[in-house]
């Protein structure tokens, strides 16, 4: 992988040279070197000022023109062209931006494949949710003797801010339906994944108006503080921490008009019941719990494991982990990666000593072995509540089991637990399923029977509770949370009924429509 020195950044409809300071972006894979093994410096990127990224926010701001501008406006058959040439330009980068996932985030080479074809299935989706809800909106209603056509209407300016974990994917997830519904976006790339979305530029640049995307490049700390305080940010798109996005929010001076979708924090717990088939037990936890190295917010973060199986089932599990493939990202089967946090595996690590401290051993051999960016997966048991990994969200490859003996307990923590997102549960018996069941279905949003936690369908609806989540992700969904229910009204009369019909059959609006796309 050659460095990538990147000064573009794309403001207005103009991809700008940089000329201020810029910020190493490093890779977590090292290279032996003559038997020197070393980290490896992956490019430069932008390091914007606060003035570069306002001056961003005003030419998205004047983009959208207060609804007005040619975006929001716009038809959308027109708008979906627009996102379907996105599409096909993207498509002519995949190599170079898998590239990029595995390099820069240290995504194993099948995932990295994944992660792209997935985003242009979300794209594509998009697009057929798109044309359902524009066929369900084109008919008028009559209630009341008022005439009314409800239509979704955009509502501004989004400030959108994707995870490392899937930098193209999840930014997607947010990108693509608030463009389509007629936003004008400021994309901000999360801290590793940056240097992947420089092949998109031209793009962005060439299938859209000037200003209706632009790029904020930089220290999150920098650059984003002035956008929320200026007031003019009208949506913020962010997947992250809990933490972070309540930072955020607090600097918007008017947060009742600040619309929020956000994605955060998950603990997802995975519940073994006496009577679970333990074979697939182990092997969606360990699915669940270690793909991509554990960095995923559907993860599992801490496995409920009755006593009585609880042996065979670790015997189980520590086998499973002993058997994955440990390596660099493009070796066959690999499954564990170096960490691109180059602070994780001093904060795992620190989890890990704490837990040993107060009772809980490793159970796989050579677990917690760190080296460099690399940390080997650690099996911890028993785990307790006075542990820091009961409770924290580790968010790589450290695996907390905890015995129970009566279900209570569980369901104890999950509705103590500051997060809400999903839930595994595994066994055979009907009535104690649905007893676990009812129990957690209104603590989190997605309960998984005998499977692990995941996000896919895309149809399906993604949230959480409590610090989990805010907003619904969806193919449909997300049309809806990135736009607002418009209605056009008007008494029953009979010159009412001139005006409406004299709009609609002369095509003089691009709301008011009987049109619709097929």
């Amino acid at each position: 992988m050659q460095p990538i020195r990147q000064r573009d950044y794309l403001v207005a409809g103009q991809i700008r040279k940089w000329k201020g300071p810029l910020q190493e972006v490093p890779s977590p894979l090292w290279l032996n070197r003559g038997g020197t093994v070393t980290p490896q410096l992956l490019g430069t990127a932008p390091a914007l000022s606060p003035e570069a990224a306002l001056e961003a926010l005003a030419a998205a701001k004047e983009a959208y023109a207060n609804g007005r501008g040619a975006w929001p406006t716009m038809a959308v058959s027109e708008r979906i062209r627009s996102i379907e040439r996105f599409i096909q330009a993207i498509v002519r980068k995949r190599q170079e931006i898998v590239a990029l996932l595995i390099w820069e985030i240290g995504k194993s080479a099948v995932e990295a494949e994944k992660e792209f074809a997935r985003a242009i299935a979300y794209a594509n989706e998009t697009i057929s949710a798109l044309k359902e809800l524009d066929r369900a909106s084109s008919r008028f209603v009559i209630q009341q003797n008022i005439i009314g056509q409800i239509r979704r209407a955009p509502l501004g300016v989004t400030l959108c801010m994707g995870p490392y974990n899937f930098p193209l994917y999840e930014t997607f997830s947010t990108l693509i339906p608030a463009l389509v519904m007629g936003n004008t976006i400021l994309l901000k790339p999360p801290r590793f994944g940056i240097l992947l979305f420089h092949p998109l530029l031209k793009a962005f640049r060439d299938c859209f108006p000037p200003g209706v995307i632009n790029t904020v490049y930089g220290d999150g700390d920098v650059v984003i503080p002035p956008l929320m305080a200026s007031g003019d940010i009208d949506v913020l798109a962010f997947i992250g921490t809990s933490r972070v996005a309540d930072r955020l929010r607090a600097l918007h001076p008017r947060p009742h008009r600040l619309r929020c979708v956000l994605g955060l924090d998950a603990k997802n717990p995975a519940v073994i019941l006496p009577d679970a088939d333990l074979d697939l037990s182990a092997a969606e936890c360990l699915s669940g719990s270690l793909t991509f190295n554990g960095q995923r917010c559907t993860a599992l973060k801490i496995i409920f494991v009755h006593r009585s199986v609880a042996e065979p089932f670790l015997l189980k599990l520590s086998k499973g982990v002993t058997s994955l493939c440990c390596g660099m990202p493009w070796e066959n089967r690999v499954t564990i990666t170096p960490l691109p946090e180059p602070e994780k595996p001093a904060y795992l690590s620190g989890l890990v000593n704490d837990a040993l401290a107060k009772g809980a051993k490793v159970i796989n051999k050579g677990g917690a072995t760190v080296f460099g960016p690399f940390f080997y997966p650690a099996l911890l048991y028993p785990v307790s509540p006075a542990m820091r990994v009961y409770s924290e969200e580790q968010f790589g490859p450290v695996v907390p089991v905890v015995p129970y003996d009566d279900i209570q307990e569980v369901i104890d923590y999950v509705v103590a637990s500051d997060y809400g997102q999903q839930a595994s549960i595994f066994g055979r018996s009907p009535d104690k399923v649905a007893q676990l069941m009812d129990a957690l279905v209104n603590q989190v949003c997605r309960i998984n029977i005998n499977s692990q936690c995941q996000r896919s369908p895309d149809s399906f609806p993604f949230n959480g509770r409590k610090n989990s989540a805010e907003g619904t992700q969806s193919v449909a969904d997300a049309l809806r949370v990135f736009s607002i229910r418009t209605v056009v009204a008007a008494r029953e009369t009979d010159d009412n009924r001139d005006i409406v019909n004299e709009i609609v059959k002369g095509r003089k609006s691009h709301f008011l429509s009987t049109d619709y796309l097929l």
